[in-house]
C-alpha cells in the first residue's frame, strides 16, 4: 500500500508518531506527552515532546479531541503507519493449517466456502468479517466483536455499520467502485463521508474465482491491530483463489 506526503518528517516525528499510534491501538484514550515519556525511551524532555505533538497536529497526523487531552492520530496518521512503520507479524504455521482446513473443507460448493471464509476469519481476528462477490452474494460474519470496542457503544455508529451490511449496492460500491493499486487497501469511514461512519475503519483485500470477483473484509473501529489483521486477511483471500481455482 502507496501513499504519498507532502511534509517530510523527521525521525524523532517518526517515533513519536510511531508511539502514539499503537498506543492508542491499544487503549482507545487520547494520548499525552507525560504518558509517552513515561512509558518509552524517547530520550527528550515531555516539553520537547509536547512541541513536536504541536508540531504533527498543524501537520495532520494529529488531533486533539479537547483543549485538556492528549492526541489522537488521524486517518492520515493511520496510513502513514500502515504504509510505513508497521511490522507485520506473520502468521504461525499452526494458524495456516487450521485457516487452509477450515476452507478447504467447504471447497466444493461457493457458498458454503464463503461462508465457513467469513466464519474463520472473524473468529481469527476477533472481528467482523465481510466477503461479497462481484457477481453474487454477500456472507457476514461477527457481529457482536464489534461491540467489544468503545467507538460501538454509541448506538447510531454500531446501526450505521449494521445497516451496511443490509446495504449490498453500496457495499458494492465500496468495494468495487474504486481503482485499487494494491490487493490489500485500508478504509477508513471519515474518508467516506458517511454519517457515523468515522470511528469504522476497513482491511479489505481481492481475491479471485473461477466466475467471478471478490472481496473479503474486517470491519471494526479505526484501531484495528493492522499489524495483525492484515496478513491474516491477505491470507485467507489467498487460500479462496487457490482452492477455487485448483
Amino acid at each position: 500500500m502507496t501513499f504519498l506526503y507532502m511534509e517530510p518528517l523527521t525521525q524523532r516525528q517518526i517515533q513519536i508518531l510511531k508511539n502514539i499510534v499503537e498506543e492508542y491501538i491499544k487503549t482507545a484514550d487520547p494520548v499525552g506527552s507525560d504518558n509517552l515519556d513515561r512509558k518509552f525511551s524517547l530520550g527528550i524532555s515531555p516539553a520537547t515532546i509536547r512541541n513536536e505533538m504541536a508540531t504533527l497536529t498543524s501537520l495532520g497526523y494529529l488531533r486533539q479531541p479537547h483543549p485538556s487531552a492528549g492526541r489522537i492520530p488521524s486517518p492520515r496518521a493511520m496510513k502513514f503507519y500502515v504504509d510505513q512503520l508497521m511490522q507485520e507479524k506473520q502468521l504461525s504455521v499452526s494458524e495456516e493449517v487450521a485457516a487452509k482446513q477450515k476452507v478447504l473443507d467447504a471447497r466444493q460448493d461457493f457458498d458454503h466456502l464463503m461462508q465457513g471464509a467469513t466464519r474463520a476469519l472473524s473468529q481469527q481476528t476477533k472481528s467482523l468479517c465481510v466477503g461479497i462477490a462481484e457477481e453474487g452474494g454477500v456472507w457476514h460474519s461477527g457481529y457482536a466483536h464489534i461491540l467489544e470496542n468503545p467507538e460501538f457503544y454509541n448506538i447510531d455508529v454500531t446501526m450505521r455499520v449494521l445497516s451496511l451490511l443490509e446495504e449490498e449496492r453500496r457495499m458494492r460500491e465500496m468495494f468495487f467502485g474504486r481503482e485499487w493499486s494494491e490487493p490489500v487497501i485500508v478504509l477508513f469511514g471519515e474518508e467516506m463521508g458517511w454519517p457515523h461512519f468515522e470511528p469504522v475503519g476497513i482491511i479489505a483485500c481481492r481475491f479471485t474465482a473461477p466466475r467471478t470477483n471478490g472481496t473479503l473484509a474486517v470491519i471494526g473501529s479505526t484501531r484495528l491491530n493492522y499489524p495483525v489483521i492484515i496478513p491474516i486477511v491477505r491470507y485467507f483471500s489467498s487460500l479462496i483463489t487457490q482452492t477455487t481455482q485448483a
